[in-house]
């Protein structure tokens, strides 16, 4: 299975691909989707379309995930995110992607343990879990590529039939799957 997953943003969304290699994601590709010399909100916005739907036509993924905005202190900036997350759901759409949405603590949870760690401690723990040789000049990338790892780890996620009663109670009986 590939997994899209995608950083909305205005000026730069980022983006990465990982495929599911038995219980271990494996990068594909990572990138940004760079907006900033285009001027006008809606030509944007037609960028954004035209590349995630370039992306999905070239990798082929099987499903979308994306961080979801949920708070913002200035709500034209939030609209226009909120814009820019729609119009890459709309290219999922088209090509009839499933399509996930993570909370930005729930992505960096998911890849550190600690909703609240820094876009750098995301992006080297994913340069560890990938075995990434060097981090992408621009985090936006790795945090594309974080949604995508979060859905990959939530689609693992144990159930209680299982036998596991915690994330801490399933890496205790299965300590060969954290990767240091």
């Amino acid at each position: 299975m590939i997994i899209l997953g995608i950083d909305p943003g205005t000026t730069i969304m980022g983006y990465g691909l990982i495929n599911q290699s038995g219980k271990n994601p494996v990068l594909i590709h990572l990138g940004v989707i760079e907006l900033s010399k285009v001027d006008d909100h809606y030509d944007r916005l037609k960028k954004i379309f035209d590349r995630v739907l370039q992306i999905i036509d070239e990798y082929r993924p099987d499903e979308m995930a994306l961080e979801a905005p949920f708070y913002g202190k200035n709500v034209q900036s939030m609209l226009k995110l909120g814009r820019a997350q729609g119009v890459a759901m709309s290219a999922a759409l088209h090509r009839s992607l499933p399509i996930y949405e993570y909370a930005p603590r729930k992505i960096k949870q998911s890849i550190t343990g600690n909703g609240n760690a820094s876009k750098q401690q995301v992006a080297q723990l994913l340069q560890r879990m990938l075995d990434m040789e060097e981090l992408p000049k621009n985090l936006d990338a790795t945090d594309g590529l974080a949604a995508a790892v979060c859905h990959f780890y939530n689609c693992l996620v144990p159930h209680a039939s299982d036998g596991h009663k915690s994330w801490k109670d399933f890496i205790r009986k299965n300590p060969g799957r954290l990767k240091k």
